[in-house]
C-alpha cells in the first residue's frame, strides 16, 4: 500500500483521471475480478493445512523396585498357583526367545504373593504412569496448564469412570473449556491415532496446545489362566507411558523439536480374520485375557503393504514410484510372473521407529523393508529395555535415537505401529534441529550400555555405537 501510494503521488493527475474513466467504463469486470480474488484468498487462508509442531515428549521411566528378571517372573508364576507345568514351561521359552531384558518393569500389584489386581491398584497403575511423564514434560517445556486446550489419551484395556482423560484433567487443574477424548480397545496402534485426532483438532483451534498421553494398563489386565495363545502377553507386556506436546503456534517452531509431516492410517477389519486375530475373551474355565491368533504376522503384513502402498507416494523418490507402479502394472495387465517391487524405504527415512510388539514384529518388519540392523536397532533395544509398551514404544524408540545423538537436523522419522482390529498406522515426522534427549529421559543413565547384541532372543554381548 505504500509504494501504491507513493506511485500515485509521482503520477500527473491527467493520468490519474483517464485511470479513473477507464475503471468507470469496466466496473463490472473489475467488481468480479476482485470478488474472486477475495473469495479465492479466503478460501486458501481457512483451508490451508497449519503445521503441527512437537515442541517437546517424556517417556515414564518406572521405579528401580518394579524390575522383573526372567527368574523372578518364573519363580513368581510357580508360587501363585494359577498355572500348570504346560503353562509355566511355555510362558519360559517364551521369555527366552523375547528379546526382552532383564530390567524390564510389571507394576506394583504384580509383585505381592498372590498378586493383588484390583480397580484401586490399576488407577494407581494408571496415575504413577501418566503423571509421571506429564510431570516431566511439563517441566521441560514450561507450558502452563491452562494453555492446553486438547487433551487426547489412549489406553487399550482400562477405561474406568471418570474416564483416564478426566483424571488428567482433575490432577492438573485443566481449563474448563479444554477438548478432551479418551481412546479405549484401540490397541498398540492407538497412539499414531491419537496424533491424527490432535491433528486435526489443530486444524480448526487456533493458536493452543494438544496434550497426547499414550499408555497402557497391566493391573487388571494380567491372564491367569493356561491357554498358550493368551499367555504370550503376560510375557511381553510392561509398564510404560509417554506424553507428547503438539503446537500449532508459529512461534513454537523455533523451539520444537519436529515438525508433522504425514499420518497414514490402514484399517483391516471389514475381514473376520484380521478382526479377531488380536481379541480380549474368557477361556473356558472364564478367566479374561488377550488371545493373539497364529495369523498375526500374515495379516500385519497384509496391513502394512496396504499401509505402505498410500504412504509410498508421499515420501518416496520418483524412482522408486515409477519401479514400484511399472512392476504393479506388468503383473495386472500382462500376468506377468513378477514379484512385488517392494520400495526402498532407506531412501525417503533416515530413522525407524517399528513398533516393539515382540522379537518376531521387527524381524518381519526389517525382512520385509529390507533395513539394515542399524535402522531397528532402537526397536531391538526398546523391547530389551522396557518390553512391549504398546502404544508408547514408538517414542521410548525415538527417545533411544535421540540419546544416541543420531538425529539431525532435516532427518525425517517413520513411525510405525499395528494394533488390534486390525490395524496399521504410520506417521512421519522431520527434525527442525539436532534434537537431543530432554532431561529425565527415558534411557539418560543406561544409553551407553546400548546396544547389545542379541542372538535367539537373547542378550550375549555388547557391540559399539
Amino acid at each position: 500500500m505504500v509504494v501504491i501510494l507513493v506511485e500515485a503521488g509521482r503520477t500527473d493527475p491527467e493520468d490519474l483521471r483517464q485511470l479513473w474513466i477507464h475503471l468507470q467504463f469496466n466496473l463490472v469486470s473489475i467488481l468480479v475480478c476482485s470478488a474472486v480474488l477475495v473469495f479465492g484468498t479466503t478460501v486458501y487462508i481457512m483451508t490451508r493445512q497449519r503445521p503441527v509442531y512437537l515442541v517437546d515428549y517424556a517417556c515414564y521411566r518406572p521405579p528401580a523396585h518394579l524390575q522383573v528378571r526372567y527368574s523372578q517372573f518364573m519363580e513368581h508364576s510357580r508360587l501363585c498357583g494359577n498355572f500348570n507345568e504346560s503353562a509355566l514351561e511355555f510362558q519360559c521359552k517364551i521369555l527366552e526367545r523375547s528379546g526382552l531384558g532383564e530390567q524390564t518393569y510389571v507394576p506394583d500389584a504384580m509383585h505381592y504373593l498372590p498378586p493383588r489386581p484390583s480397580m484401586a491398584a490399576a488407577r494407581e497403575e494408571a496415575e504413577q504412569v501418566m503423571f509421571g511423564a506429564l510431570d516431566n514434560l511439563f517441566r521441560n517445556t514450561g507450558v502452563k496448564s491452562k494453555d492446553i486446550g486438547i487433551l487426547v489419551v489412549n489406553c487399550s484395556l482400562f477405561n474406568p469412570t471418570p474416564s483416564l482423560s478426566a483424571m488428567i484433567v482433575n490432577r492438573y487443574k485443566l481449563r474448563g473449556n479444554i477438548l478432551s477424548f479418551n481412546l479405549g480397545g484401540m490397541g498398540c496402534s492407538a497412539g499414531v491415532i491419537s496424533i491424527d485426532l490432535a491433528r486435526d483438532l489443530l486444524q480448526v483451534h487456533r493458536n493452543t496446545y494438544a496434550v497426547v498421553v499414550s499408555t497402557e494398563n497391566i493391573t487388571q489386565n494380567w491372564y491367569f489362566g493356561n491357554r498358550k495363545s493368551m499367555l504370550i502377553p503376560n510375557c511381553l507386556f510392561r509398564v510404560g507411558g509417554a506424553a507428547i506436546l503438539l503446537s500449532n503456534r508459529s512461534a513454537d517452531r523455533r523451539r520444537a523439536k519436529y515438525r508433522l509431516i504425514h499420518v497414514v492410517r490402514t484399517h483391516r477389519g471389514a475381514d473376520d480374520r484380521a478382526f479377531r486375530c488380536v481379541y480380549q475373551e474368557q477361556d473356558d474355565d472364564g478367566k479374561v485375557g488377550v488371545s493373539l491368533s497364529k495369523d498375526l504376522m500374515a495379516i500385519a503384513g497384509g496391513a502394512l503393504k496396504t499401509n505402505i502402498t498410500t504412504l509410498g507416494p508421499l515420501v518416496l523418490p520418483i524412482s522408486e514410484q515409477i519401479l514400484f507402479f511399472a512392476t504393479l502394472v506388468a503383473k495386472k495387465l500382462f500376468n506377468a510372473k513378477v514379484k512385488p517391487y517392494i520400495p526402498d524405504f532407506k531412501l525417503a527415512f533416515e530413522h525407524f521407529c517399528i513398533h516393539a510388539g515382540g522379537r518376531a514384529v521387527i524381524d518381519e518388519l526389517e525382512k520385509n523393508l529390507r533395513l539394515q540392523p542399524i535402522h531397528v536397532e532402537a526397536s531391538r533395544m526398546t523391547l530389551h529395555r522396557f518390553g512391549n509398551t504398546s502404544s508408547s514404544s514408538i517414542w521410548y524408540e525415538l527417545a533411544y535415537i535421540e540419546a544416541k545423538g543420531r538425529m539431525r537436523r532435516g532427518n525425517r522419522v517413520w513411525q510405525i505401529a499395528f494394533g488390534s482390529g486390525f490395524k496399521c498406522n504410520s506417521a512421519v515426522w522431520q527434525a527442525l534441529r539436532c534434537v537431543k534427549q530432554s532431561p529425565g529421559g527415558p534411557w539418560e543413565d543406561c544409553i551407553d550400555d546400548y546396544p547389545v547384541e542379541i542372538v535367539d532372543g537373547i542378550p550375549t554381548l555388547k557391540t559399539q555405537d
